[in-house]
């Protein structure tokens, strides 16, 4: 019995996620999963803005990094052998990765970057998304990550 046939695992590109990227590749090469890795651009940073220049300068930094976390993890997926679907969306991290987890059978994640002020503000990403996932959430600590 394969208990895991789909794995999610949302990445803000940070060190904080590269941790739960390789363990999420390794737990679909062990029960040979097929992965989907998420990089959502997270417009609720800037929806009250209006769209000027340095609006659409982050934009398109964030979309950049979103490009270079998705090539990280295919680099790492490739070295394994997995199977790994990418996509870049838009909107409210957790809320993309609570709305994917219905389609899949766990998510595996880190401790988004976020620190300081800005998470007190927003939450953690990641205890909102162990709340209201539809499956199984493994949360993976970042080597060296303070608690």
């Amino acid at each position: 019995m394969v208990l895991f046939k789909k794995i999610l695992i949302p990445t803000d590109g940070s060190e904080y996620t590269k941790a739960a990227v390789r363990k999420g590749l390794e737990i679909a090469k062990a029960v040979g999963a097929e992965v989907t890795a998420l990089y959502v651009v997270d417009q609720t940073s800037f929806i009250n803005f209006p769209m000027d220049s340095t609006i659409v300068s982050v934009y398109t930094l964030l979309e950049k990094e979103g490009e270079e976390a998705m090539e990280f993890v295919k680099k790492e997926a490739e070295a394994l052998g997995v199977k790994v679907t990418t996509r870049i969306e838009e909107g409210s991290p957790s809320r993309k990765i609570v709305d994917l987890s219905a389609e899949h059978d766990l998510v595996v994640m880190g401790t988004l970057g976020r620190t300081g002020f800005s998470k007190l503000l927003l939450g953690s990403v990641a205890e909102r998304v162990v709340r209201f996932a539809k499956c199984p959430v493994l949360v993976v600590r970042s080597p060296g990550e303070e608690n």
